[in-house]
Order: structure tokens, then C-alpha cells, then sequence
């Protein structure tokens, strides 16, 4: 994520006034400069996040308590449902059992304060300028990402539907192949049953649409290209049944797909599956350890999940609007990202400083629209 300004008379102009020892100039070029920079740092971050893909915004005035009617979003008619949020920036989702209702959501604050040297706007260094606002635009998103990937990994830790868990175990530790991803696209199908077990009256959904994968995955993934990937052929013995078939990886994949994997450096999509890079997933990283907290002592196939040894790949369908975001908009300009000066400074410091806020949620209210895999 980079921001730079053009280097143009009226940009230059307007940074040495900020920098100006005529405090009432100076402050109010920097309440000129906050209300432009607004605009920019919320484009940034709304393109940067990585979450931006799998939440739905939902704008609601500022003055207002938003709420969500669930009804029309998990698509039952009878029952209870389960909804993952947070009531603070920061802390730990929780699940909520609601009826199929109005439900009242949970928003809280995020902001950043920077500040810099006034020498550096005197000096007309757009290029320090730019770099305080892209800490600032940083900040917020740091804090957006983590608190959106809780809700996500905290909502798969403990999703079960008709008595399915949603995440799966690859065949083979430490080895994600494409037998795998049919697998874990039969489980998404299975798992958006309607109510009574049956198939859905109304689409229940595409199915797995995106994945989300470690760079080793990614790593694995291109070496499809050359590695076998057949997982059964045929029977050995005349008359063999399917428990009879001998299980191999002899035989690799189609040259069409390898070709294609070869190209493109590792093909982003697969059976249709789009499937994308994220750094904080792998062995001991990020995400991968706020999973292992969530997913505790819980058995998945079997198995628990260990942080330091296993990883999550986290799956979604994207065709349902199962991932929230309530962001508060202001009445009159529809921004949803506000800056102001910060007035903390006085004269003798030599420093002036910009103030960035938004209040926002993070909300799954249907589980069903994530699995995983652990390999």
C-alpha cells in the first residue's frame, strides 16, 4: 500500500502553509489537508484489506443503532440461528443464538493519530507527507483486518451444521492435492441443506467459490504442474469392488490442467475455485494461531488442530451475504471514514498531526458460507 501526492504547484503551496509559524495559517491548511486526505485513505483502505472480498458493508447513520433482520438473510423459516460478532475492537467473538428476528448489532471505534516535524511541510517534502498518511491509513487497516479475520476463524472453529463439522482433514498430513478440494467442496454442498436435511426449495448457493491458502500452499499447488495427483485407479482384480480399488498417485493431472498451472505460475483458480495467497496463514502464523485458539480441544475428523504443526486453509461461498460489515456513514457527506487535526500540539512543539476514526462491526450471521480444511 503506497500513497503519493503529485508534486504540483497548489499540493506545495498548500504543504509549506501547514508547516507556516503563523499558527492560524498553519492550522487552517491542515484542516484543508485533513478534509482531502479523508477520501484517499479510505479508498486505500477499502481496496488493501484482504476482507474487503468477503464482507458485505452495510451503511447506517451515524446517530443511529443498526441492527439486521436475520430472516432475510439466513433464508429459514423456523428455528434459531447462530450469529458470530464482537462488542469491542479487539475482543474476543462470541456466539449469539437468535431467533429468526431483528437482531441488534455491536459497532465499535477504530482511529490513528500521527503526527510530524512542521520543518518537513516547510521544506515541502511531499514525500514524508505521504508516508504520514500512509502510517495512519495502515494503522486503521491492521486493526480492521484483525478484527475481521477473528470473527471469520472464530465462526469456523465452532460451525456444525446437521451434525457436519465444516472443516475437513487433507488425506495426507501436510499435503493439500486436488482430491482435497473436492472433498471439501462436497462438504460446503452438504452443509447447505435446507431444514429438514433435503435439498434447498430456494438456492442454498454456488457452493465453494474462494479459498484462502498459505504462500507453501501456493507452493503446492504450482507444483501441480509437474507431481502426480491420481488418488485411485481401478480395480486390481476382476470383479473388484470400490474397497478393492488400489490407492496410487502414479498417474498425474490432466496435461491441459499442468499446462495451464505451468503458465500462470500457479493457477488461481481451480474447479472454479478462486483461490488466493494470504501471508498471516501457515505453520505458526497469525491467522493460523488465532484458529488454534478458537478451535481449542475440538475434534475435527478426529483430530485436533495444532497451531505450531497444522495449518487452515479457510474456504468460502461468497454467493451468499454471509459476512456483515455495519459501517457508520455521515448524514451529510457520506463519508465513512472522518479526519481532523489533532489539536494536541502546541506552537512550541514544531509538530502537526492528523486524527482518523470510523465506527464499524464484523458480523457472520451464517456459518454455513465457510469451511476449511486442515493439512
Amino acid at each position: 500500500m503506497k500513497i503519493q501526492f503529485k508534486n504540483t504547484p497548489e499540493q506545495i503551496e498548500l504543504v509549506k502553509a501547514m508547516g507556516s509559524k503563523d499558527n492560524k495559517v498553519s492550522r487552517e491548511a491542515t484542516e484543508i489537508f485533513a478534509a482531502f486526505i479523508a477520501p484517499v485513505i479510505q479508498q486505500v483502505i477499502n481496496v488493501a484489506g484482504t476482507s474487503s472480498k468477503i464482507y458485505t458493508d452495510l451503511n447506517y447513520n451515524e446517530d443511529d443503532s443498526p441492527s439486521i433482520p436475520l430472516d432475510l438473510y439466513y433464508n429459514e423459516d423456523v428455528g434459531y440461528v447462530s450469529t458470530w460478532s464482537q462488542s469491542i475492537a479487539g475482543g474476543l467473538p462470541s456466539s449469539q443464538v437468535e431467533g429468526v428476528k431483528e437482531m441488534k448489532v455491536s459497532t465499535y471505534r477504530l482511529d490513528s493519530a500521527v503526527h510530524m516535524l512542521k520543518k518537513y511541510a516547510r521544506r515541502s517534502r511531499l514525500d514524508v507527507v505521504a508516508k504520514t498518511v500512509e502510517k495512519m491509513a495502515q494503522e486503521i487497516l491492521v486493526k480492521q483486518e484483525r478484527n475481521a479475520w477473528a470473527v471469520i476463524l472464530k465462526a469456523l472453529a465452532e460451525a456444525s451444521t446437521q451434525t457436519q463439522q465444516h472443516v475437513v482433514q487433507s488425506a495426507t498430513d501436510d499435503v493439500f492435492i486436488v482430491a482435497d478440494l473436492s472433498e471439501l467442496m462436497t462438504r460446503i454442498r452438504r452443509i447447505n441443506a435446507a431444514f429438514n436435511g433435503g435439498s434447498s426449495a430456494t438456492a442454498p448457493g454456488e457452493g465453494l467459490t474462494d479459498l484462502y491458502v498459505s504462500p507453501e500452499i501456493k507452493e503446492q499447488i504450482r507444483n501441480f504442474a509437474f507431481n502426480p495427483m491420481n488418488t485411485r485407479v481401478g480395480p486390481t482384480v476382476a470383479g473388484s469392488t470400490l474397497a478393492n480399488y488400489t490407492a496410487t498417485t502414479a498417474i498425474a493431472l490432466p496435461d491441459a490442467i499442468r499446462e495451464e498451472i505451468f503458465r500462470s505460475a500457479g493457477s488461481s483458480e481451480i474447479y472454479g475455485v478462486n483461490i488466493t495467497e494470504l501471508l498471516e496463514l501457515g505453520t505458526a502464523r497469525r491467522y493460523n494461531l488465532l484458529f488454534s485458539e478458537f478451535a481449542g480441544s475440538t475434534s475435527y475428523d478426529g483430530a485436533t488442530f495444532s497451531g505450531a504443526n497444522d495449518e487452515i486453509l479457510v474456504g468460502f461461498d461468497l454467493s451468499r451475504e454471509s459476512f456483515l460489515r455495519p459501517i457508520a456513514q455521515n448524514a451529510d457527506s457520506g463519508a465513512t471514514l472522518t479526519t481532523q487535526v489533532d489539536d494536541q500540539w502546541v506552537a512550541r512543539s514544531e509538530k502537526l498531526g492528523w486524527y482518523a476514526s470510523l465506527e464499524e462491526g464484523r458480523i457472520c450471521v451464517d456459518s454455513r458460507a465457510t469451511c476449511g480444511i486442515i493439512v
